[in-house]
Formats: C-alpha cells, sequence, structure tokens
C-alpha cells in the first residue's frame, strides 16, 4: 500500500516564472520655485503705472492740479477717487464738508428741486428730476467734462478748480439792527462760504440755462465752467460774484 501511494504521487508542476518587468524611465523632478522666485518671474507692471490707474478721475483724467488761491487749498479736496461718492459719511462733524472730493461736492450741489427764483419771468423748477439721484448727477458731470476736454484741450478737473476760484466772492454783506434801524455792512467771507457760494452758483447756472432749451444740462454745465475758468463777463456765476461784492462795496 504505502509503495502505491508513493508511486501514484506526482511532484507538483512548478509554477511559471514571471518575465522581469522593464524599469519606467524617471521623470525629470519638478523644481519648487521660492514665491520669491516666482515673484521675479512674474513680469510686473511699473509703479507709476498702476499709481496712475488707480488716481484717474473717471479713468481718464489726473489729479495733478493747481489750486493757486491759498484759502480755498485747505478746502479744495482732491483726493484720488474713479468715481467719488462717500455717501455722506461723518457728516455729523464739523467741517466735514472739507473731506469731501470737490467733484462729488458739484455732484450733491447738482441734485436740487430747482433755484426756486424767477428767471425770464418762470420760476425754474426742476421736477425733483435731479433730487437723490447721484449716479443720474455723476453721469452728467462726466459727459460735461468729457465736453470740457475736448474743446480746450486741458485737464477738466484744472479748468473746473480755476472757475471756483474766479467765481468765489470775498466780501458780502449782512444785515445789521443798531438801536431799530436796520443797515446792511460789509463783512469778509470764510473760505468755506466762498466754496459753497462758487459751487451753488455754477451748478444754478447750469440748471437755468438748460431749462425750457435745446441744450442738455451737461452742455450747460460744460459752457458755464469754461466761461468762469476764462472769467468772462457772459458767465452766471462772475455776474453773481460781481453782484456780491458790488453790493459791499456799497455798504461800506
Amino acid at each position: 500500500m504505502a509503495e502505491e501511494t508513493t508511486a501514484n504521487t506526482q511532484p507538483p508542476s512548478e509554477a511559471p516564472k514571471a518575465e522581469p518587468q522593464q524599469a519606467k524611465p524617471a521623470r525629470p523632478r519638478r523644481r519648487s520655485l521660492s514665491t520669491a522666485a516666482m515673484a521675479q518671474q512674474t513680469p510686473k507692471a511699473p509703479e507709476s503705472e498702476i499709481q496712475t490707474k488707480a488716481t484717474m478721475l473717471f479713468d481718464k483724467y489726473s489729479y495733478e492740479v493747481e489750486v493757486r488761491d491759498p484759502s480755498l487749498k485747505n478746502y479744495i479736496n482732491i483726493k484720488p477717487l474713479a468715481y467719488p461718492m462717500s455717501f455722506r459719511r461723518g457728516s455729523q462733524k464739523s467741517f466735514s464738508k472739507a473731506n469731501i472730493n470737490i467733484v462729488e461736492r458739484l455732484c450733491n450741489s447738482m441734485m436740487r428741486g430747482g433755484t426756486g427764483g424767477k428767471v425770464g419771468g418762470h420760476v425754474i423748477r426742476t421736477k425733483g428730476r435731479l433730487q437723490g439721484k447721484k449716479v443720474k448727477s455723476i453721469k452728467i458731470i462726466e459727459s460735461a467734462f468729457e465736453t470740457i476736454s475736448r474743446t480746450t484741450g486741458k485737464n477738466p478737473l484744472q479748468v473746473f478748480i480755476y472757475a471756483l476760484e474766479h467765481s468765489a466772492p470775498i466780501e458780502d454783506t449782512t444785515r445789521v439792527i443798531y438801536g431799530g434801524i436796520k443797515s446792511n455792512v460789509a463783512v469778509d467771507i470764510s473760505a468755506s462760504r466762498r466754496l459753497d457760494i462758487a459751487l451753488r452758483n455754477v451748478s444754478m447756472a447750469a440748471i437755468t440755462s438748460a431749462f425750457a432749451s435745446k441744450r442738455s444740462i451737461s452742455d450747460a454745465l460744460a459752457n458755464e465752467i469754461i466761461l468762469a475758468a476764462n472769467v468772462d463777463i457772459n458767465s452766471y456765476a462772475i455776474k453773481r460774484k460781481n453782484e456780491i461784492e458790488r453790493m459791499a462795496r456799497s455798504a461800506k
């Protein structure tokens, strides 16, 4: 029995040997660039170009302007903003208007319901077309500045500042009661009020010129700024300034 078992037992078949796999070519290792090296390889725009783009008014006009009037220099704010809109933050603080961009102050002055006075026998009213519509007022100013730039070939912001300086009165009158007698007395005007009067007269001139006329309000605003910057007697703001100063001289 043992011999039969031994005879019937066969050696196990050997398993097929696996062929040796060919080694894959090693990939070149990527060098990890440091942040400094990547910054050196990335081309940078010149700083002057970046600064110029950030400080352009309406992305077109430079803020590098000159304020020649020393009294108005502290109140004409030319803070570089592409579209000046501060939403009147900090309005409860004293002299907060001095911290607002001068273009935004013109925009705020344009948002009015009309002059409320008679011009040519008619009461000028805009029926609230600009009241509270700041985006519309900004677009009017932007269109007016484009007209100024095309007509004069100069920076419209500089032309606008010259117009404010020329249309800001120096003297005014006030009513004084002494012993029951009322009289007008000539007084000097503060720099803040001078700028307020100039802005009001420029915006009022644009509204009255465009009232019942084919001229658009942006063209009327551009024409008034150009006339006031050139000290033209046809400018409404220059006429008002001369009238105020004439009354002050007569009250001395």
